[in-house]
């Protein structure tokens, strides 16, 4: 590729941006876009298939900036390129209101795939981005006539490398045998600390071909477009496996005197530096963000054949839609996201001649329902496949070389949570992750990224409380449904037994702006009557009367999951002492919230005031329903290693327990 002016004034521009940018807003990362200004140049004109005019078109390829603090290399790139990102937006970098924040976010800014900024997420995201691909293609391609047939590139960074969910996504991805992925690592040795000598001295490379990646070394440094683009086409002929391209840089490249320092990672250059180092580049050194014309010509021949792909691609989908009109249907029915008619039909109707039943084991009955009707269900364990429920076996398995819908995460919570993120994003695929609800810690950066960029992604969270029994506190949860409840845009479900389980999973499919997560018991509970209870439809509201005295309640007991029948228990004792409580169920507070003032109201009455809840967790949060005039029964320490009901006993959720707290708040005489 030759070195030409145009080349080099379409970098530069590139470099120019970041500096004035940054040093406008007087906060930011201008270091590395200005180095891998010439390798996003490279790729972005020469290998990744986009189209500015159509940015969200399915078969385009996926470019993810996992070195998320280089936003501004991306928002440069996004305006050069010809996307809906105006000089102006990149004027007001990192100010309110603007679509250029800190950070990309995914739905913010045109273009912007994933939503980065935590390092290692963009790896697992690209990760989850590469299984969507195959997963679509193994079900959708026809000889001569593919549909789905793109790559996903991403840019990472030192500090991915040092996160360690990079290495549970990277050694995922190469049993996979993932060949449409490819990371392009950015060697600059410099983190904010200062060199990466400091606590990194690991080889990359061999590490990656210890996990069975395709290795490349750019032969250049990072200003040799011809050595970089030769190492991308290794990457794209690769297709048996994923590839990492090393590219070592110069953080801050060409500035004189911050050029390959950590003063120009995480701070503005500096208006002399900026200065120099345009002059250095043969740029006008005023006015700020200055772009010429000539910085544009050489993206428009990319973004021109970018546009005859995707017209390409629309002419194959019309011909798809005549050859094969039932997959085509099926194709657009899951892009859009839209559920196949009937599909309830297919939950199971579980009644209270099942006797006990834990809630697990009613997902697992659940979730072989819907696999059969959900073509787009895909996902698995973390191991723990059999404990959990999760185990897909009329679907077959994702191997290297196999595509079924059950995929084995392996022993890799974080990885699993930020790939889960990718295969939401890309579409067409709805993901599902499950482990332990003590193991969500291990999560909680991907769930938390779900929630931001609002991915539908599934959740099963089994051995929900200190019920999991000998395991002991280690493995109890008491601190993670607090957590969870306490994410934007998070659904918490908790049913009660097998009949809220079946609604609760009604509930998660039909949700489609934010993740959900179910938290299930590991030991049996009852099924509960429903000829005597109201029915399970309540919980889409996310809290219901499950039970009410004759002549109306005095006092209300409320709970969750495996509890909701120790208050149960207690009201029919109470009732026969001539106390009549109400029994409350309330598996989503999230849902229950979102319900109109009156429904609340009618449920949880203000006039009552004698309010106990139980739930086996930290009592965190619950003063919002119990009020200070209540009671609460919960987790004020860690469990213990013993069986469930030893464990119930000792811990008070008992229904004497509950009595006794409704009595204590009435004012009524222990019997």
């Amino acid at each position: 590729m030759p070195e030409s002016d145009s080349a080099w004034t379409a970098i530069n521009a590139v470099r120019a941006l970041a500096m004035d940018a940054v040093e406008q807003a007087q906060s930011g990362h201008p270091g590395t876009p200005m180095a891998l200004a010439p390798a996003a140049f490279v790729l972005w004109t020469r290998f990744l298939k986009h189209d500015p005019g159509h940015p969200t078109w399915p078969d385009r390829d996926r470019f993810v900036l996992s070195a998320g603090h280089a936003s501004m290399l991306q928002y440069a790139l996004l305006h050069l390129a010809g996307y809906d990102l105006p000089l102006d937006e990149i004027r007001n970098f990192r100010q309110w209101g603007s679509r250029t924040p800190g950070h990309p976010e995914r739905g913010h800014t045109p273009g912007i795939e994933m939503t980065t900024g935590p390092l290692g997420q963009g790896v697992g995201n690209a990760v989850g981005l590469a299984i969507a691909e195959r997963l679509l293609a193994d079900r959708f391609n026809r000889p001569g006539l593919d549909l789905v047939d793109h790559r996903v590139w991403a840019f990472v960074s030192d500090g991915d490398m040092m996160e360690g969910v990079t290495s549970e996504a990277a050694s995922l991805a190469g049993h996979l045998r993932l060949g449409k992925l490819a990371l392009i690592y950015d060697d600059n040795h410099i983190t904010i600390d200062g060199s990466t000598s400091l606590a990194f001295s690991e080889n990359v490379g061999l590490r990656f071909e210890a996990y069975g990646w395709h290795v490349v070394r750019v032969a250049g440094d990072g200003n040799d477009l011809d050595a970089i683009a030769a190492a991308l086409e290794a990457a794209r002929a690769e297709t048996a496996r994923p590839t990492l391209v090393i590219l070592r840089t110069h953080i801050g490249d060409p500035a004189p005197t911050k050029r390959d320092s950590a003063d120009a990672h995480g701070a503005p250059l500096g208006a002399d530096e900026v200065r120099r180092t345009k002059e250095i580049m043969g740029w006008p050194t005023e006015p700020a963000f200055y772009v010429p014309e000539a910085a544009y010509e050489p993206w428009r021949p990319a973004a021109e054949a970018g546009a005859a792909v995707e017209a390409a691609w629309r002419e194959r989908l019309a011909r798809y839609h005549t050859e094969h009109p039932a997959d085509a249907a099926e194709f657009d029915r899951r892009l859009a996201g839209e559920l196949p008619a009937g599909w309830e039909q297919a939950l199971p109707a579980i009644g209270p001649g099942k006797g006990q039943l834990a809630t697990r084991q009613a997902s697992a009955q659940v979730l072989s329902a819907l696999i059969a009707v959900l073509p787009e269900l895909a996902g698995g364990s973390a191991d723990l496949a059999a404990s959990t429920g999760t185990q897909l076996k009329q679907v077959g398995t994702l191997g290297p070389a196999s595509t079924g819908r059950e995929i084995h995460w392996g022993v890799r919570e974080h990885g699993m949570a930020a790939a889960l993120n990718g295969i939401a994003a890309h579409g067409g695929v709805r993901p599902f992750g499950s482990t332990f609800l003590v193991f969500t810690d291990y999560m909680k950066p991907a769930i938390r990224l779900a929630a931001l960029m609002r991915l539908p992604v599934i959740y099963v969270g089994t051995h929900d409380s200190i019920g999991l029994g000998e395991d002991g506190p280690t493995h109890q949860p008491v601190d993670q449904l607090p957590m969870l409840r306490s994410i934007p845009n998070m659904l918490v479900l908790r049913p009660a037994d097998a009949t809220e389980t079946v609604e609760a999973w009604r509930v998660a499919v039909e949700h489609r702006c934010g993740p959900v997560i179910l938290a299930l018991t590991r030991q049996k509970v009852p099924v509960l009557d429903r000829a005597t209870l109201a029915p399970a439809d309540g919980v889409r509201r996310g809290g219901y009367v499950l039970w009410d005295p004759p002549g109306g309640p005095e006092a209300i007991l409320i709970a969750t999951g495996s509890e909701v029948h120790v208050a149960l228990a207690a009201a029919q004792r109470l009732l026969g002492e001539g106390i009549r409580v109400r029994v409350v169920s309330l598996p989503s507070w999230e849902l229950f919230e979102a319900q109109p003032p009156a429904y609340r109201e009618s449920v949880l009455p203000r006039g009552i005031r004698a309010r106990v809840g139980i739930e086996a967790a930290s009592p965190f949060g619950w003063q919002r329903y119990v009020t200070d005039d209540g009671a609460m029964i919960a987790m004020d320490g860690f469990g213990a290693s013993a069986p469930a009901e030893r464990l119930f006993a000792e811990f008070h959720f008992t229904p004497e327990r509950a009595a006794a707290a409704v009595r204590e708040l009435l004012g009524r005489p222990t019997p």
